[in-house]
């Protein structure tokens, strides 16, 4: 016999089994580099076409890209009852691109192709990247069914705002491929621990980056925050099925998929954005780093280094936005979880209590910058601090895993949906 410590090893664990849904809309060609991100990650992927998505792209395609043959036919390999046995095996069911009818039926629960007999079946998460034409997506129609799936712990990921077919643009284009396979994963891993999308109905506002004052039009005070702990926040809450909107300042990173972006440039800027945006919302997480000063004048035209003696730089306060958010008065404040980010270099705990109550906030998150922590970099740690004298250390790793902290300790403050 073979002694226990020399035994084989333990066999990996099998790939999570995914479901690809693509239907017949312009946006299925980018479905395929879902499904090459998706099979380079490992996944076990069989693609469930329907008859129209094949007008787009053909069998072939799918079939090279997955290395398994396509399913399309409901009355195909019926000897297995394939249109149960899709759903009832999958850890996730993605459908991208998903166009306004497949979320009809799917709402509506009819099952007269494949692919809805596969959503019907499933018990596992299911996500819906839809890209359509803005009217479509405005419409009253698709809005009540995006409505009753989302009721259903559907994850409906917003679209992208951007170029559609032709020569029209607006809200209904598909998000960038990578960032639909990301909130894919997210979803995929909360589903395995058998944790639903807890934010589903709630609205919240994130705001990310770091702000740019102004001193000529070259040159600028800024930060070196990179938006990365911002965009995890958003990525997320979409995952846990929010509706989203992202403050963005000054961020070079894709967007976030389903989460709606607003560009902003400076502290002022910022603040507008994150006003007009909490009006409504159950939460705001101020992620970015906003600069406390700003030059008092700017000029015009681009300072010279010909100039005898650098020009003096007088600097004025720029607004607390996070203390104009934590404002008791302010209109709609004690329906809403507000939470800062503290980055500090000395005596980050002691520091952060002292600003938790300055500020008036719900949650402070308190990380130590510097030194490659914090700022540009994969991971963080830090503690996030309650009004209520709590204290929750987050261990180093990645960003996501801070995001899914601080949305949890949102939550447990939210008032119960109605």
């Amino acid at each position: 016999m073979t002694p226990a410590s020399l035994s084989e090893p333990e066999p990996a664990p099998a790939p999570a089994r995914i479901v690809l849904g693509v239907t017949g809309g312009i946006a299925a060609y980018k479905a395929c580099e879902v499904l090459r991100l998706l099979t380079e990650a490992h996944y076990d992927v069989t693609v469930v076409a329907t008859p129209t998505a094949l007008k787009f792209v053909g069998a072939p395609t799918w079939a090279a890209l997955s290395g398994k043959p396509v399913s399309v036919d409901l009355f195909d390999d019926v000897h297995t009852v394939a249109h149960v046995r899709l759903g009832q095996q999958a850890d996730l069911v993605l459908v991208v691109p998903a166009t306004a009818d497949i979320l009809a039926r799917a709402a509506h629960g009819l099952a007269d192709d494949l692919l809805t007999n596969v959503l019907l079946t499933t018990r596992a998460p299911v996500v819906f990247a839809p890209a359509m034409h803005t009217e479509m997506w405005n419409h009253p129609a698709t809005v009540a069914n995006v409505a009753m799936l989302r009721s259903r712990d559907v994850v409906v990921i917003e679209p992208a705002v951007g170029r559609l077919t032709g020569a029209d643009s607006g809200v209904g284009r598909l998000p960038e491929p990578a960032e639909i396979v990301e909130v894919a994963r997210r979803v995929l891993q909360r589903g395995v621990a058998g944790l639903r999308p807890d934010l589903a109905g709630r609205r919240v506002v994130v705001s990310a980056g770091g702000t740019r004052e102004a001193l000529d039009p070259v040159r600028f005070l800024g930060n070196r925050s990179s938006g990365r702990q911002g965009y995890a926040l958003a990525m997320t809450a979409v995952a846990r099925g929010a509706e989203v909107t992202v403050v963005s300042a000054n961020v070079a990173l894709p967007d976030p998929a389903g989460a709606k972006v607003v560009r902003v440039v400076s502290a002022e800027d910022l603040r507008a954005a994150v006003l007009e945006a909490a009006a409504g919302a159950d939460a705001v997480v101020m992620a970015a780093a906003v600069a406390d000063f700003r030059p008092v004048t700017v000029s015009t035209s681009k300072i010279k280094k010909s100039h005898a003696d650098p020009p003096a730089l007088e600097l004025t306060r720029t607004t607390d936005v996070l203390a104009e958010l934590a404002r008791p008065d302010r209109p709609g404040r004690l329906a809403q979880v507000i939470v800062g980010f503290a980055a500090e270099t000395d005596d980050a705990v002691e520091n952060a209590r002292t600003k938790l109550a300055a500020k008036g906030a719900d949650l402070l998150v308190v990380n130590e910058v510097g030194n490659l922590k914090g700022f540009d970099v994969p991971d963080n740690a830090g503690v996030v601090l309650g009004a209520d004298g709590s204290a929750t250390p987050v261990p180093t790793g990645p960003k996501t895993a801070l995001a899914d902290v601080v949305w949890d300790l949102v939550l447990a403050r939210l008032p119960a949906l109605s």
